[in-house]
């Protein structure tokens, strides 16, 4: 069944468990995902990057699959950083959108996240935006404290701009980490304790299950995953041709979504979503 986010982040915010936002992109990570949810029971997020694919494509083919789903289904916009893609996402039939401000002064970041908030609530479309500032894993080694979440000024802003549920950085990056994870759970808690609405964790991939594992127990809800599905879909296929399997485009396609699909799953388990619907 097609959702948006606020019911299903708030159930996992008062049980204390994690859902899974997966990256997907065409309709066989679609179908992957969707099937994979529906066989572990879970609640999932269908996230679309845009620089991935066409919003508008993607979706025509995410919103049918979601719609006959037998598990609760986000169609979810990813780091939207401009206007059109909001648009484009309420256009294209999305129930959720990231509005991705965070490389703004936070006044900026407060009026324009605000201004599209007032759009998708009337459309029953949940928003998620971020305060602070993901950067990207490669970078890592210079860039892991810069940017970090401010517990007071995340109060303010959820409460200026009547969002869903806020994105903080406590020490995550996007990608591939150049250095070791350090999740600064401190600072985690004080968020968990002083922010109202879900909170949602960026940069998932790499960082360790250990660390989502305790900062689904600090408070975070919704869990962003690519890489390491990717990464997974690509080792699945890597072992295909080693084992000097013949293979077609068909073939090799289906041994990559099979690998994305069973590291989607391995990640529902993780986080506890499994057998919550």
């Amino acid at each position: 069944m097609l959702v948006n986010m606020k019911t299903l982040l708030q159930d996992a915010k008062k049980n204390q468990y994690g859902i899974p936002a997966a990256n997907a992109w065409n309709e066989s990570t679609v179908k992957a995902a969707i099937a994979t949810a529906e066989a572990q029971r879970s609640p999932l997020i269908l996230a679309l990057y845009p620089a991935m694919a066409d919003i508008l494509e993607f979706g025509a083919i995410a919103i049918p699959h979601a719609s006959r789903a037998q598990v609760p289904v986000v169609v979810h916009l990813d780091h939207g950083q401009e206007f059109a893609d909001a648009v484009k996402a309420v256009r294209a039939g999305f129930t959720s959108l990231m509005v991705d401000r965070s490389t703004c002064p936070f006044e900026q970041n407060v009026a324009e996240v605000r201004e599209i908030v007032k759009i998708a609530h009337t459309l029953d479309m949940s928003v998620e935006a971020e305060l602070g500032h993901v950067g990207k894993g490669s970078e890592y080694h210079r860039t892991k404290n810069d940017g970090l979440t401010d517990p007071g000024e995340a109060e303010r802003f959820v409460a200026a701009t009547g969002i869903d549920c806020l994105a903080v950085a406590v020490g995550t990056s996007h990608g591939m980490y150049a250095g070791t994870p350090e999740i600064h759970f401190d600072l985690l808690a004080r968020l968990n304790q002083v922010v109202p609405v879900p909170l949602v964790l960026h940069g998932c991939s790499g960082t360790g299950d250990d660390n989502l594992q305790k900062a689904i127990q600090y408070g975070i809800t919704k869990l962003n995953l690519y890489t390491d599905l990717d990464q997974a879909g690509y080792a699945v296929l890597d072992q295909f041709f080693i084992q000097g399997k013949a293979a077609n485009m068909l073939q090799a396609e289906a041994a990559m979504t099979a690998g994305y699909a069973a590291k989607l799953g391995y990640y529902m388990e993780l986080f506890g979503s499994q057998q919550r619907v």
